[in-house]
Order: C-alpha cells, then sequence, then structure tokens
C-alpha cells in the first residue's frame, strides 16, 4: 500500500461516513415529524373525549340537582328531619374530638 491509496482509502471512509451521518440526520427528521404528528393527532382525540365527557358530566349533574330539588319538593318534612339528623350527627362527632 501507499500513500496515495491511504488517502484514497481514507478519503472514500469519509464520503461513506458523511452520507451515512446525512442519512440518519435525515431518517431522525422524518421519525421526529411523524412524532410530531401522531402526538398532535392523540392531542386532539384526547380533547375531543374530554368534550364529549364534560358535557355528559353537566348533564348528570343537572339531572341529579332536578331529582333532588324535586324530592325536598315533595317530601319537604322529611329533607328537614333528615339535614337536622346529619346536622346532629356531625355535631356530635366534631365535639368527641
Amino acid at each position: 500500500m501507499n500513500v496515495s491509496s491511504i488517502n484514497a482509502t481514507a478519503l472514500t471512509t469519509n464520503t461513506e461516513r458523511e452520507n451515512y451521518m446525512a442519512e440518519a440526520g435525515q431518517r431522525t427528521t422524518e421519525f421526529e415529524n411523524e412524532l410530531t404528528e401522531k402526538g398532535k393527532a392523540a392531542a386532539g382525540r384526547l380533547s375531543q373525549a374530554l368534550d364529549t365527557a364534560k358535557v355528559k358530566v353537566q348533564e348528570n349533574t343537572v339531572a341529579s340537582a332536578k331529582a333532588t330539588d324535586r324530592a325536598i319538593r315533595e317530601h319537604p318534612y322529611e329533607s328537614l328531619g333528615v339535614a337536622f339528623g346529619l346536622g346532629v350527627l356531625i355535631g356530635v362527632m366534631i365535639a368527641r374530638r
């Protein structure tokens, strides 16, 4: 082996290394873009699911409040008795401490 063949081999190796690094960089960028797109899609689905859940919780809360109001209006004295009993029970428990 002479000096010129060693230089040619080194040059070829450097060129191959540069090509490999450029290809690796390109693949990394493509992978990053793919992950970004998948992340945005997942965030969109999550946002949509949360909005749906929020609407369902609001509907259930309104329905429960209406049912409670109806029960209290239909049975006012029983409601007062339950509220009084719970108040006494909580008061006794707090006083025992």
